[in-house]
Formats: structure tokens, C-alpha cells, sequence
């Protein structure tokens, strides 16, 4: 009887440990993410970042593209795999099938806006594409070319990823915003003083009201001010991914942003889910999302 109860349990034993060395390999060939890495600027000083490597990387010598995700307000360069889970939507589509084997890069934005603001001490948009772009393509085996970049974000990073991709066209070959955070001029104009300077106040001029705040400086990232000044067949070679739940506060921006495209002309994906500014809603778009842009990594 002792023999068998013995090895009943070493049976046991060793089904558990090949169980847990399958679900560990199967973790590991999601791919690898790297935390913590710090890129120098002469712009801006250090930018943190961290990116996700796809499944063979390490293995291989090919190039890949690069998919550029931007986080929201107040969240940093974790923000997207500690809440959003990125890496492991991303590594089960590649394993499927579904998503083409692709790099992720998530910098620090601070709080930034991703905008270069008014006074030039924290050109942040400029250090992104004058430096950041570039260091990324010479560190990593990327695609360096517009057909194999995109960019992606939520919030305040779905904000950057509109006027950024907007002000740069030659760069992206398209742009997904979850829930961008976009504002009317008529909602800068009534915007509570004390939110206002909390948001916007460092970046786009302190002490400013009603009208005033409506300055160059800040149309000239607003995506809304983007639509009117810039020519629309620019604008048509990259790809918009627009994403905003029912409940989301921003649905004016979003919604207006919807509507100026139609006017336009300007080819877009507009989308409006069940849900609110949370990353529960960003979780679930997320896979979508990266698809969208990936439709131009496939040959």
C-alpha cells in the first residue's frame, strides 16, 4: 500500500512540475519587457522608458516594427503593462497569429502633455522626434521607415498621439487615441482656474484667463486647431483610430474631433464602446487597437 500511495504522489508531483514548466514557457514565449532603461536628452534631460521585445527576438536577427504607447496623466512608462497589461495582449496576438511580431516602446511623459511648451525649458515633442526616435531605431532592430511606425495612447497619451502623428505625418503610418484627451477651445475657456493650472498651467502659460488661454502655444498642439491649419493630404497618409466610452467626461473633444474629420473628408475609425475613462475600457480596445496599426506591417 506504501508503494503505491508513493507513487501515486510522485505521479502527482511530477505532473505538477511539467504543468508549471508549460505555463512558464508559455509566459516566457510572450516575449521580454525591459524596465527601467533611461535615455539622455540634451533637450529635456533624462527620459525614462521601457519596451517589450517580441517572442524570438533574442533568437533572431530580423528587424521589427515599433508601435510607440503613450500613457495618461500622472501615470508613467509602466503605466501600459502594469495596468494595461501590453505585453501580454500583445504576446498572445502574436502567438495567434493575429498580431505581426512587433517592438513597444512606453517613455516616461510625465505629465509633459507631450507637447513642447511655451517657455522651451521641456521640449518634449522635440526631444521625442529630434532624439528619442532616432536612439530607439540605432539601440533596437526596428523598421526605421514611416510604414513600420505607429503610435498609440490613452488620455493625456492619446492626446500626444493625435497632435504628435498630426505635426509629424511623415513619420507614423497611423495613430490609435483611447479617450483622448482633447478639449474644446469653449472647454479651455470655462475650464474651474485651480484644474486648469493643475493641467495645462506649466505648459501652456500660467496666470491665464478665459480667451487668453487660447494662445499660440496651445493651438498649435491642440488636434482640433491641427484639423484646420494643416493640409489635409498630409493628414490622409496616416491612419486614425479615435476611441472613447459612452460615459468618458471627454466625449465633447473626442466627439468634436469625429465630426471636423467628416467635414474634412479625412478617413477615420471612430468608436464609441460601453464604458469610462478607466483602464478596464483601455484593457479591452487595446487589442483592437494595436491591430489597426499593424494592418500596414503585413506584406
Amino acid at each position: 500500500m506504501k508503494k503505491v500511495i508513493k507513487r501515486v504522489v510522485t505521479f502527482l508531483l511530477g505532473m505538477f512540475f511539467l504543468l508549471s514548466g508549460t505555463l512558464q514557457a508559455q509566459w516566457s514565449g510572450r516575449g521580454k519587457v525591459l524596465e527601467g532603461l533611461v535615455f539622455h536628452s540634451k533637450l529635456t534631460g533624462d527620459v525614462r522608458y521601457t519596451i517589450y521585445l517580441p517572442p524570438g527576438y533574442d533568437q533572431d536577427e530580423r528587424r521589427y516594427p515599433v508601435i510607440y504607447m503613450l500613457h495618461g496623466f500622472s501615470d508613467d512608462d509602466t503605466g501600459w503593462l502594469q495596468f494595461g497589461e501590453a505585453d501580454r495582449i500583445a504576446g498572445d496576438a502574436i502567438n495567434s497569429g493575429e498580431l505581426p511580431p512587433v517592438i513597444l516602446v512606453m517613455p516616461d511623459g510625465g505629465v509633459t502633455w507631450y507637447v513642447n511648451d511655451h517657455d522651451g525649458k521641456k521640449p518634449w515633442e522635440e526631444m521625442f522626434v529630434t532624439e528619442f526616435i532616432p536612439y530607439i531605431d540605432a539601440t533596437y532592430r526596428t523598421r526605421p521607415k514611416k510604414e513600420f511606425r505607429g503610435i498609440l495612447g490613452l488620455s493625456m497619451g492619446g492626446y500626444g498621439a493625435l497632435h504628435i502623428a498630426m505635426r509629424h505625418p511623415g513619420l507614423f503610418t497611423a495613430s490609435v487615441a483611447f479617450s483622448s484627451g482633447t478639449y474644446t477651445d469653449d472647454e479651455i475657456v470655462r475650464m474651474n482656474e485651480k484644474h486648469y493650472q493643475r493641467l495645462f498651467g506649466s505648459l501652456f502659460g500660467k496666470d491665464l484667463k478665459g480667451e487668453e488661454r487660447l494662445s499660440d502655444t496651445w493651438q498649435i498642439f491642440s488636434p482640433l486647431h491641427l484639423l484646420d491649419s494643416l493640409p489635409v493630404e498630409k493628414l490622409r497618409s496616416v491612419r486614425w483610430y479615435i476611441d472613447i466610452g459612452d460615459d468618458d467626461f471627454l466625449y465633447r473633444g473626442n466627439a468634436a474631433l469625429h465630426v471636423k474629420m467628416r467635414e474634412l473628408g479625412l478617413p477615420h475609425e471612430y468608436r464609441v464602446r460601453d464604458g469610462a475613462h478607466n483602464w478596464s475600457y483601455w484593457r479591452s480596445g487595446l487589442k483592437e487597437g494595436l491591430l489597426f496599426i499593424a494592418k500596414d506591417f503585413h506584406r
